[in-house]
C-alpha cells in the first residue's frame, strides 16, 4: 500500500464508503486518509470516582455497577435511563437515540467502565450517551491510554465511519509497513528545530504511545505546515519585488508643508507621527509599498492616510480611496473636501449609484489629470475607470476586500501603485502574518488627547426600564442614541420581527414629538436607508434604531450611548465595532450590552471581555482564541488557510518560528537551488501544486 493508492482499495472501505469520504471529507487516497488529523485525544489512563465529577471536567472515565435499567416515554419519545454505582456514590445515565440497540447490549449488575462528559441535571451528575464497556472487556485488551478523536459526518457515520470506523481505516493503512513519507525538511532545519523525523510523526500524531512522544510528532507536523504557508507568502513578495518596482516618491512638496503648516486641525500624536516615517521610507525605496495600517475607531487612521496621498500629490501622482460601502465612501469624500478646503486640491467621488450622465466628467478629468484623489466604492475597480498617473491605493476596512480586487488596482497603471491598506479592526498578530504575510504592518496604538474612554455596562433583559431611562436623560442633554439589533441571514424573519417588535417598543417608550427616532435595516432601499441615516448624522433624529448595517460607517460625534441587543449574538469583534461608534466627541460616552439569563461560558467571557477593556487588540486576541481563525476572516480567507493541523489561535510562537525558518532559508537560497535544500524545494513544489491558495493569501 502506497501514499498514492486509492482509498477504496484500502481493506473495509470499497465504493461505497470510498465514495462518501470522497465526497463528505475530500480523501481520494491513502495521504488524504492520514491527513485527517485527530482533533482531540481522550485521556484513557485517567479514573475517577463519582464522588470527584463536577460538571466543569471534560470527558472523564470511572468504573461501577450497573443498575435500575429503565425505558420510559411516548413511543416515538422513548428514552432509556441507568444509574452507575461505585462505593463513593452513584450517577445518572440517559440516552434519547437508538434506545433498542444500547438497552439489548446491557446487563444490570455488571461492572462497567464509562466514558463521558458530565453535566448537571436537577442537581445530580449525569451522563447523556456515555459510552460503556464491560470491565472483563476492557481489562483483556490492551487499550491506548491517548485515544484519537477524529471529525466526522452524518453521511459517514451512517456507513460506520464514524470516528473509531475512521481511527480502524488509519490503522490499517499505517499497519501495512509500507507507507513512508518524503522528507520536506533539511538536515539543518531539522537539527536545528529539533524536528523528528516525518514518517514517524505521522505514525505517532494517530497512535500516540504517550503524551511527550505525542508532543513532538504534533510540533513537527504544524512547524512544516507553517513553514510552507510563510514559504510561499514570502516567495511571492520576493517576486513581486523583483517583478514590479514602485514609484518612489522622492519629495515632500508644498501640498504636504502647506497641509501641515496651515491646515493640520490638531497635533498628530507620537504614533501617527511614527508610522508617516514608516510609510515615507516605503515609499522612497522605488519598491511597490504594501502596507496594512491597524488601528482602533478614532485613532486617526484617516489623517495619515491624507498626509500619505499628498506626498503622492506632490510627486505628480494621482489617489484613490476605496471604502466598502456608498455612505463610507460619501463620509471619506465629505472629510477629505473639507481638511483640503481652500489648498487647490480636487477631490472627486464616483460609487455606483452616481448616474451615468454625471460620471462622464469624472472619467475625462481623471483621464486628463486633473482629479488629484478619487474616492469611491468597488466601482473604481471596473476597467472604464482609467487615471492618468495613479500613485498610491488607500483601502479603508480590510476585511471586505480579497487579494482580487486588490490586484485590479495594480492594473491602472504601467507600475503598481503604492498600497495602504487601513482596518479598524484590529488584527492579531498571528492572522496578520499569515493573511497578510507580505504586507508590512503598522499599528496607531494610541487616541488622541482629550478623549474620554467609552464605559462599558452589561445588563439583563430585565433592566430595559432603567436602561430606557438612562437613555432619557442622555437625549434631554443634547446627545443621540444607537440602538442595534443582530441580524443573522439564516433567522431573517425572526430577526426583522425582533427588530420592528423592539421599534414598536422604543417608540412606546419614547412617543413624539419629544423624540425622534429613525430606523435602518436591510429590506430597505438603499436610498430609504441613506435618508435615514443621514437624518441621524444631521441631527434631526435623536434615537437610531438598527441592525448591524451601522457597524462599518457613519461618523456622529453627538452619539454618546450605544444599545446593543442580544449582545450574546454578537462576536466579540463585531461588539467592538459598534462600541466604536460612539466617543468620537469630547462628551463620556457608554456602550450598554443587553442579554438574558442563560449565557454559554464563551457568551459571557465575551462580555466580560468588552467590559474589562477596551484595547482592540486585547479584544482579537481573545476574539482568536474564542472563534479560530476561520470565524475571524470570513470563509473566503479561511478557505485559503485551510490548515490541516497548526491552529493560529494557539501557535502564534510556532508560526514565528516558522516564518524565521523561513526568512533564513530564502534568505541564503532565494530560489531554493542549494543542494543542502533539495528536501525543501521538493517540498515546496508539491505544496505550490497541492495548496495553490496560500500563495495568493497575499
Amino acid at each position: 500500500m502506497k501514499l498514492s493508492t486509492p482509498i477504496e482499495y484500502v481493506k473495509g472501505v470499497g465504493p461505497q464508503r470510498g465514495e462518501k469520504l470522497q465526497s463528505e471529507l475530500g480523501v481520494l487516497t491513502c495521504e488524504d486518509l492520514l491527513n485527517l488529523f485527530p482533533f482531540r485525544y481522550n485521556d484513557r489512563s485517567q479514573f475517577h470516582k463519582v464522588n470527584q465529577l463536577h460538571p466543569d471536567m471534560p470527558n472523564v472515565q470511572i468504573v461501577g455497577k450497573l443498575r435500575h435499567i429503565q425505558e420510559f416515554g411516548k413511543p416515538r419519545q422513548r428514552r432509556l435511563s441507568a444509574k452507575l454505582v461505585d462505593e463513593t456514590g452513584t450517577v445518572e445515565l440517559v440516552w434519547f437515540k437508538g434506545v433498542q440497540w444500547v438497552k439489548k447490549n446491557l446487563k444490570e449488575g455488571v461492572d462497567y467502565v464509562l466514558f463521558g462528559k458530565p453535566s448537571i441535571f436537577k442537581g445530580k451528575i449525569n451522563f447523556a450517551h456515555p459510552e460503556l464497556e464491560p470491565l472483563s472487556k476492557a481489562n483483556a485488551r490492551k487499550k491506548a491510554s491517548l485515544e484519537p478523536v477524529y471529525s466526522t459526518t452524518e453521511k459517514l457515520t451512517g456507513v460506520g465511519l464514524h470516528s473509531k470506523g475512521l481511527a480502524k481505516l488509519i490503522k490499517t493503512v499505517l499497519d501495512s509497513g509500507e507507507i513512508r513519507f518524503e522528507e520536506t525538511m533539511s538536515k539543518e532545519l531539522m537539527e536545528h528545530y529539533k524536528l523528528i523525523d516525518k514518517t514517524k510523526a505521522y505514525h505517532i500524531v494517530h497512535q500516540p504511545p504517550d503524551s511527550r512522544s505525542l508532543q513532538m510528532a504534533r510540533y513537527r507536523l504544524k512547524f512544516e505546515e507553517l513553514f510552507f504557508v510563510q514559504m510561499q507568502i514570502l516567495r511571492s513578495k520576493l517576486n513581486r519585488q523583483e517583478k514590479y518596482k514602485g514609484f518612489v516618491f522622492e519629495r515632500v512638496g508644498e501640498n504636504f508643508n502647506n497641509f501641515y503648516q496651515n491646515h493640520l486641525p490638531f497635533e498628530l500624536t507620537r504614533a501617527q507621527k511614527r508610522v508617516m516615517k514608516e510609510l515615507r521610507r516605503d515609499l522612497g525605496t522605488g519598491e511597490q509599498m504594501n502596507r496594512l495600517l491597524q488601528g482602533d475607531v478614532g485613532s486617526g487612521k484617516t489623517m495619515v492616510a491624507l498626509l500619505t496621498m499628498l506626498i503622492a500629490i506632490d510627486n505628480g501622482y494621482q489617489c484613490a480611496m476605496i471604502a466598502p460601502t456608498e455612505i463610507l465612501a460619501n463620509q471619506h469624500y465629505v472629510t477629505l473636501k473639507e481638511q483640503l478646503e481652500g489648498t487647490g486640491i480636487n477631490v472627486d467621488l464616483l460609487t455606483g449609484s452616481i448616474k451615468k450622465s454625471d460620471r462622464k466628467p469624472i472619467h475625462e478629468q481623471l483621464e486628463k489629470g486633473e482629479t488629484n484623489i478619487l474616492v469611491g466604492t468597488h466601482a473604481l475597480l471596473q476597467e472604464s475607470v482609467r487615471f492618468a498617473n495613479l500613485g498610491i491605493v488607500v483601502i479603508d476596512e480590510q476585511h471586505r476586500f480579497g487579494v482580487a480586487q486588490r490586484s485590479k488596482m495594480w492594473r491602472k497603471n504601467t507600475r503598481p501603485p503604492h498600497v495602504l491598506v487601513m482596518s479598524a479592526t484590529p488584527i492579531p498578530r498571528t492572522l496578520a502574518m499569515t493573511l497578510y504575510g507580505d504586507l508590512s504592518v503598522s499599528v496607531i496604538d494610541e487616541l488622541p488627547p482629550g478623549r474620554k474612554p467609552i464605559e462599558t455596562i452589561h445588563k439583563r433583559d430585565q433592566h430595559r426600564l432603567e436602561v430606557f431611562g438612562f437613555l432619557k436623560k442622555e437625549i434631554e442633554k443634547g446627545r443621540q442614541v444607537y440602538i442595534v439589533y443582530p441580524l443573522i441571514e439564516e433567522s431573517a424573519k425572526m430577526d426583522y420581527k425582533d427588530l420592528m417588535d423592539g421599534y414598536e417598543a422604543i417608540s412606546r417608550a419614547f412617543p413624539p414629538p419629544d423624540y425622534r427616532i429613525s430606523i435602518v435595516h436591510g429590506k430597505m432601499k438603499a436610498e430609504d436607508k441613506d435618508y435615514e441615516m443621514q437624518q441621524f448624522v444631521d441631527g434631526n433624529t435623536q434615537i437610531m434604531v438598527a441592525t448591524t448595517v451601522i457597524e462599518v460607517g457613519v461618523n456622529v460625534p453627538n452619539a454618546s450611548v450605544m444599545v446593543i441587543e442580544s449582545a450574546e449574538r454578537f462576536g466579540l469583534s463585531q461588539l467592538h465595532q459598534l462600541r466604536g461608534r460612539v466617543g468620537r466627541g469630547a462628551e463620556q460616552s457608554y456602550c450598554v450590552l443587553m442579554t438574558g439569563n442563560k449565557l454559554s461560558a464563551e457568551a459571557r467571557k465575551r462580555m466580560e471581555t468588552m467590559v474589562r477593556t477596551q484595547d482592540g487588540f486585547e479584544v482579537a486576541e481573545v476574539d482568536l482564541e474564542l472563534r479560530g481563525p476561520g470565524d475571524i476572516m470570513g470563509t473566503q480567507q479561511s478557505g485559503v488557510l485551510n490548515l490541516q493541523i497548526a491552529d493560529l489561535a494557539k501557535d502564534g510562537k510556532l508560526l514565528q518560528l516558522a516564518r524565521h525558518a523561513a526568512i533564513q532559508v530564502l534568505k541564503e537560497d532565494p530560489k531554493l537551488e542549494l543542494p543542502q535544500n533539495s528536501n525543501v524545494a521538493k517540498g515546496y513544489a508539491k505544496v505550490q501544486k497541492e495548496r495553490p491558495n496560500w500563495g495568493r493569501i497575499s
